[in-house]
């Protein structure tokens, strides 16, 4: 019996041990790779391999070491909305990041090429949050109830890892699911309607260079079907880490295009059809 109990005391010593390791490498982790962020340095994979919880505890302190550079919290992403993209990944569900102040540029904006370690451009769509009543809401209606605007909205995330790293869910989640800039239209306001319902999952983003070529085309029905389930999705992520929506906050929806690399020297526009009830809307970045 003595044995026994002296061989579960051991046990436990080491579980404690173990969980204490893994807080230390999270918190080491996070600092680091926000190191490599910020000065646009590729990253070398982490080591060991995260499980997702502990990504998002590296994830935490990564944004806490950015804010200094990008300022304020003002709104959230889901990455991975795709789910033939999320097998790629290794995940089987979204993964969710935070927007800062400084991340959000205005259309016609002119950058480096080289803006990131890993610079990519993508046509996404933002649904800004028009009332806090979106914390309670149950259906899509509900959800679309609590909505005032969808921003046509072009993310140039950054992929921060080296390029032989094989990049799955949890070392995404870590470096902010690659939050780093995005372009952003006027906002387009929004009315809880079956017709705006409708308008949000048929609507097609699409890609031009500065010749007026179609690059590459998407509808809304790519983010998880629709854009009002990635809503409720990032609300429901959220909520589980004791975090409550706010009128304001802008919310990122995911891939609708594909990633691309940028280039020095390009024009990329995004043309959203069908989203404004008064006609195409178009915004546009400049890369140099």
């Amino acid at each position: 019996m003595k044995r026994t109990g002296l061989f579960f005391i051991t046990f436990l010593s080491m579980l404690l041990i173990l969980a204490f390791c893994h807080e230390v490498f999270a918190a080491g982790e996070g600092t680091k790779l926000a190191d490599y962020y910020l000065k646009k340095m590729p990253a070398p994979a982490l080591s060991p391999s995260p499980a997702l919880n502990q990504a998002m505890t590296i994830q935490a302190e990564f944004n806490q070491a950015i804010m200094t550079t990008f300022g304020k919290v003002v709104g959230y992403k889901a990455g991975l909305t795709n789910p033939n993209v999320q097998k790629i990944f290794g995940v089987t569900a979204p993964l969710r990041g935070t927007l800062m102040e400084k991340m959000i540029l205005k259309s016609g904006t002119t950058i480096a090429a080289n803006f990131g370690a890993r610079p990519l451009y993508e046509g996404d769509l933002i649904l800004r949050v028009g009332s806090e009543a979106i914390n309670t809401a149950v259906t899509p209606m509900d959800a679309l109830k609590g909505i005032d605007a969808a921003i046509p909205f072009i993310e140039l995330p950054d992929l921060v890892y080296a390029k032989d790293v094989k990049i799955n869910g949890p070392l995404l989640a870590a470096i902010n699911v690659a939050a780093r800039y995005g372009i952003v239209g006027d906002p387009i306001p929004v009315q809880a309607t079956p017709e705006w319902l409708e308008r949000l999952k048929t609507f097609k983003c699409q890609i031009y260079d500065k010749k007026g070529t179609m690059l590459v085309e998407g509808p809304g029905s790519s983010l998880l079907e629709h854009p009002i389930n990635v809503v409720l999705w990032i609300r429901d992520s959220l909520k589980a880490d004791g975090i409550a929506l706010k009128k304001g906050d802008l919310l990122s929806l995911g891939t609708i295009t594909k990633l691309t690399p940028t280039a020095p020297s390009t024009t990329i526009k995004a043309r959203y059809i069908g989203l404004d009830p008064e006609g195409p809307v178009e915004i546009s970045v400049n890369f140099n």
